[in-house]
């Protein structure tokens, strides 16, 4: 058996991976520099008397095929300019999924809204529909699905259970930009998708994001709600029609969100074939199970998900991350650590000055507990979960290393 490196044995790899919190691993370059330097030459950084937020918008609508798209500061203001479009408030119910960023809870808990989570399906790692179905109430409102890692939720399902209950469907798409549901792109799907531009994201701007919907209502709506409830279509003195945000975003970030358009396609079709490549190379490894990408669904790969079972090998998932940084491979385990609902702000209500709003709400009327056990599956998901990242400039020589670190630290841990 080959000693591991963390014990003094020869690493796998010694250079570092291409990666997403540098130029190794992301693509910009003269494209973003050509415009960034007609927005800094024209003075002109802000979004109204420029023109580049407008022109990032319109194409990136044309580009998902769908009639509207609002650009926002980040990923997080997407999804709350989206709620606040829909008209969430005090009292509502909202379900989505315990394992996502807190930005998915913020769009929520913003409209003094509550979260309600649905349980995951084990092999997904997204939505239980029969779940969701169980958890509902009168008050619930919406739904707001969490694409996570990069494949769709079951949006057709999701999609029916909607319409069926009169329920808003808000989709977050943060992590899973072209992913596809049975033929349909993510965020065409819903009544609003959101997206995030993040240092991480597929196309980037450090932070940015950007809401798209086809219904020209919403659209006003969440325009309005993004600047601050200003109507700037009036003429004469300022109209303030609803509350709002300062959620604008500049120019600067318009003109890097512009180029970064014309290569997402390119970065998620390189992220396929470095994902089915490694899926190939690890197939023979037991005791491990990459997330299931279901038939007539396309994965976009944010990041390589895979389960460990950890009854088959003698050591934790911090223990295998730790062996395999070591071998010269970064991974992650647990992904956020516990579901979001085991969190201090939900168990203990911390809500807005310490009042325990939203949840004490006189509209609201009745009691939810956030406590272990809610979701059982989502907890047994981090519990056996390691992420790998997936990267556009991983060549075929760095993905036989990922494959060839996880496995040598696996067998190393096997128990006979």
């Amino acid at each position: 058996m080959e000693k591991l490196a963390l014990f003094g044995g020869k690493p796998v790899r010694t250079t570092p991976l291409p990666t997403v919190d540098n130029r190794s691993g992301r693509n910009i370059g003269d494209e973003e520099q050509s415009l960034l330097k007609e927005v800094v030459e024209s003075g002109s950084l802000f979004r109204y008397s420029g023109k580049m937020v407008s022109r990032f918008e319109e194409e990136f609508a044309r580009f998902l095929g769908v009639k509207h798209a609002i650009a926002s500061t980040s990923g997080t203001a997407a999804l709350h300019v989206a709620t606040g479009a829909v008209d969430l408030g005090p009292g509502m119910e909202v379900m989505t999924s315990p394992i996502t960023d807190m930005g998915t809870l913020i769009a929520i808990l913003g409209q003094n809204a509550i979260p309600i989570f649905a349980d995951l399906d084990p092999e997904t790692l997204t939505l239980d529909i029969a779940d969701v179905r169980r958890k509902m109430t009168d008050k619930t409102r919406a739904i707001l699905p969490v694409h996570l890692f990069g494949l769709s939720s079951d949006m057709a399902a999701l999609g029916e259970l909607a319409e069926e209950k009169g329920l808003t469907l808000i989709e977050d798409c943060a992590q899973a930009i072209l992913a596809e549901c049975k033929g349909r792109l993510t965020g065409t799907i819903g009544d609003l998708g959101c997206f995030s531009l993040q240092q991480s994201k597929h196309m980037f701007t450090g932070d940015g994001g950007i809401a798209v919907t086809n219904d020209e209502e919403l659209a006003r709506r969440a325009e309005l709600f993004m600047d601050k409830g200003w109507n700037r279509s009036t003429v004469g003195p300022r109209t303030y029609t609803t509350l709002g945000f300062n959620y604008r975003m500049n120019e600067l970030q318009g003109a890097v969100a512009l180029a970064q358009l014309g290569k997402v396609k390119w970065v998620v079709e390189r992220r396929r074939t470095v994902a089915t490549s490694l899926t190939k190379k690890l197939h023979n490894i037991e005791g491990i199970t990459p997330q299931k990408v279901p038939n007539g669904y396309e994965h976009s790969y944010w990041l390589y998900a895979l389960k460990v079972d950890l009854s088959v090998f003698g050591v934790s998932l911090q223990g295998i991350v730790k062996a395999l940084a070591a071998e010269g491979i970064p991974a992650s385990a647990g992904y956020i650590g516990l579901p979001l609902y085991m969190m201090p702000i939900f168990t203990e209500r911390r809500g807005y000055g310490g009042t325990g709003c939203p949840w004490i709400c006189p509209l609201y009327g009745r009691e939810v507990s956030y406590r272990q056990g809610l979701c059982p599956q989502a907890e047994a998901i981090l519990n056996q979960l390691v992420t790998l990242p997936c990267n556009e400039y991983f060549t075929e020589e760095d993905v036989d290393d990922i494959a060839s670190a996880l496995a040598k630290v696996l067998e190393y841990y096997r128990k006979i």
